[in-house]
C-alpha cells in the first residue's frame, strides 16, 4: 500500500503559486482533484483556513471528497464549522444531500442557534435541494429573525426553495410568521425570480407584500 501524502501547508502554497495569476475557482478545483486522486492528507491546513482563504475550499473539498459515508461527512463538518464567507458555506450543500432527514434537522436547530453568522447560514442552506424537499412543515418554523444579511439570504433562498414544490404551504406561512418584512421580502424576490415557480404563485406571493410591509 503506497504511503499516504501528507501535505504541508508550504507544499500547498507551492501548488497554488504554479497556477495563472489570475486563477480561477476551476484552477483550483483541479488542483483539488489531483490531490484527492492521490489520496492527500490536508489536515496540516485546518489551522489556516480562517486567515487565509486560499486553502479554504482545497481543506474542505479534498477532505469530504476523500469521506464516502454522508454521516462521516456530517461529522467532519461538525468539528470544522470553519465558515468565512457565503460562498464558502453554500459550498458544502451538496456534500450532505443524502442525509437522513431529521438528523439534518437535529444538527439544524443547534446552528441556527449559533453566534458565527455563517454557521446559521449553514443550517439554513443545508436544506437547499433534494434534502429539503417535501419538508415545509418542518423547515419554515426553524426560521426566525436575523439581523445579518447572510443570513437572512439563506433563509429567504430556503423559503424560496420550498416553495417550488409546496407554495402554498409556504404562502400560508408568511402572514404568519411574525418576523420582519427583511426576510419575507427577500424570499418573495427570490419567488418572483425563480423559473420554476409558475407565474400565479408568484402573483399571489406579490400580493402579501402591503400587508408584509404594514405590519410591525
Amino acid at each position: 500500500m503506497a504511503e499516504k501524502m501528507i501535505l504541508t501547508r508550504e507544499q500547498v502554497q507551492a501548488d497554488i503559486d504554479t497556477l495563472p495569476e489570475d486563477y480561477k475557482t476551476r484552477d483550483v478545483d483541479a488542483l483539488i482533484k489531483r490531490y484527492v486522486k492521490a489520496g492527500a492528507d490536508v489536515s496540516a491546513l485546518r489551522e489556516y483556513v480562517l486567515t487565509e482563504q486560499q486553502f479554504h475550499r482545497i481543506y474542505f473539498y479534498v477532505s469530504l471528497d476523500q469521506i464516502e459515508n454522508v454521516e462521516d461527512r456530517l461529522a467532519f463538518i461538525n468539528k470544522n464549522l470553519l465558515f468565512d464567507d457565503w460562498w464558502h458555506t453554500d459550498g458544502l450543500i451538496g456534500y450532505v444531500a443524502d442525509l437522513d432527514f431529521n438528523t439534518a434537522l437535529s444538527n439544524a436547530k443547534n446552528y441556527v442557534k449559533s453566534d458565527d453568522p455563517f454557521i446559521r447560514r449553514w443550517g439554513y442552506v443545508m436544506f437547499i435541494g433534494r434534502l429539503g424537499k417535501g419538508h415545509a412543515e418542518e423547515l419554515l418554523p426553524l426560521m426566525k429573525d436575523d439581523d445579518h444579511y447572510y443570513v437572512q439570504m439563506g433563509e429567504a433562498w430556503l423559503a424560496a426553495e420550498l416553495a417550488v414544490d409546496e407554495p402554498d404551504q409556504v404562502y400560508r406561512w408568511m402572514p404568519e410568521n411574525g418576523m420582519k418584512y427583511k426576510i419575507n421580502g427577500k424570499a418573495i424576490q427570490k419567488i418572483c425570480d425563480s423559473f420554476r415557480i409558475s407565474e400565479g404563485w408568484k402573483e399571489k406571493f406579490k400580493g402579501l407584500r402591503k400587508a408584509l410591509k404594514a405590519r410591525k
